[in-house]
Formats: C-alpha cells, structure tokens, sequence
C-alpha cells in the first residue's frame, strides 16, 4: 500500500454518494462537470484516500474526448472514443456521479449492443505537447482514413481490405443488401484476367483456331 501523509488514509473502495456502486483503484468514472450543460468527465482512479475529517479524496488520471485535444475531433473519431491523458488530478469523491467501462478499441468493436456506460480507447494522449501513441495507425479505404466503429464498413472478397460504401459510391442501404463484395481495383484485375484467358480473335472477330497437327 502506498505511503500516505500523517492524518490520512488509504481507502481500498468507495461507494458513490446516493447508490451502491463501489468505486475501487484502477475503475473508470463518471465525475460531474462544474457545467451541468456539459457531458460528464471521465477518468481513471488511481488512487482513494481519507482525511482525518473522513473527507474522501480521489486521485485521477484524465480520459480526455477528441474535442477536448489539440487537433481536436476528426472524422474517424468514434462517438465514444477517449484518450488515456497523462493529466492527473486530485478531486473530491462527492464529485463521481457513476462507473462506466472504458474498453480497448479490440473489445470495443466485439460488442453487439454499446450501452451509455460503454466508451473505447486506442490513444494515449500528452496534453502539453498534443502528442498521440501511437503516432501511427492503420487506414483503411480509398480515403486512407483510420477505423471509426460507428461507420459501416464492406470488405472486399479480394484484397481483404474494408472500404466505405460512400467512397465505393453506394449509399448503407444498398452495403447492407450485398452478398459480397470486389472492390475496383480487384475487379479491374479480374477484368484483365479475363481478357488474358480468353481466346484471341482475328481483325474480322472470328476466333483464330489452330490447325491440328497429324499424327506420324
């Protein structure tokens, strides 16, 4: 257990004022904005700790929203996409208004239902510099954009690879009806493979048949 100052004490949990949810070291929460208009603030407890008052203070380490950095909020930002900011801070435990869980960007696109306590994370995110890791990220598409959960996305049959119907000149619906899909550079390839295989015609669009040779 980590060393504390003389008068205060380490918590090993915490129950949010008004509920029976218990808070621990290392839970995502939900604490209430200074702005009722605004959404509420998410972090990470690090760590609870108790005045000789029996005031409960809570060490946090800020998830900020894509809005909420410097470059701010792109196209392939998911709706609950976060950032793990190396912002940490000291707040009053009255100030969690709930628990909420903050996924990995793999497990997050498993889920079949998202619920509103559901968020993901993929970046860490350095608040003085606007710095991301990882500063890389694969793209997908003719539009070379990274994966953004909440787009629906095909996969060609192909190459493999995920393109959004928009780009591919298809509206959702029509994404939704195919049974598969070749994306245009593949199908342009296999235009070509066609026309390698097939027979070649003479100027007048007869096929060229080769005569058979006799057996000696």
């Amino acid at each position: 257990m980590a060393k504390t100052k003389p008068g205060k004490k380490d918590l090993d949990t915490y129950t949010i004022k008004g509920t029976n949810k218990v808070v621990r070291p290392g839970d995502c929460v939900l604490l209430r904005p200074s702005d009722s208009d605004k959404a509420p603030y998410v972090a990470r407890v690090e760590k609870l700790e108790a005045d000789h008052r029996s005031n409960v203070k809570v060490r946090v380490r800020w998830y900020y929203r894509p809005e909420e950095s410097q470059g701010g909020r792109r196209q392939f930002h998911g709706a609950k996409e976060l950032f793990l900011s190396d912002h940490y801070d000291v707040q009053s435990a009255h100030t969690i208004e709930g628990k909420c869980i903050v996924h990995s960007f793999k497990n997050y696109t498993k889920l079949e239902n998202v619920g509103t306590e559901d968020y993901f994370c993929r970046f860490e995110y350095k608040a003085s510099t606007g710095g991301f890791i990882p500063d890389r990220v694969a793209v997908y598409c003719k539009c070379e954009m990274p994966y953004n959960p909440d787009d629906l996305m095909v996969q060609c049959e192909g190459c493999k690879d995920w393109f959004h119907p928009s780009c591919m000149g298809m509206t959702i619906e029509e994404a939704r009806k195919l049974e598969q899909f070749i994306c245009s550079d593949c199908a342009s390839e296999e235009d070509s493979k066609r026309s390698l295989n097939s027979l070649p015609l003479s100027l007048n669009g007869e096929v060229k048949v080769e005569p058979k040779r006799r057996k000696r």
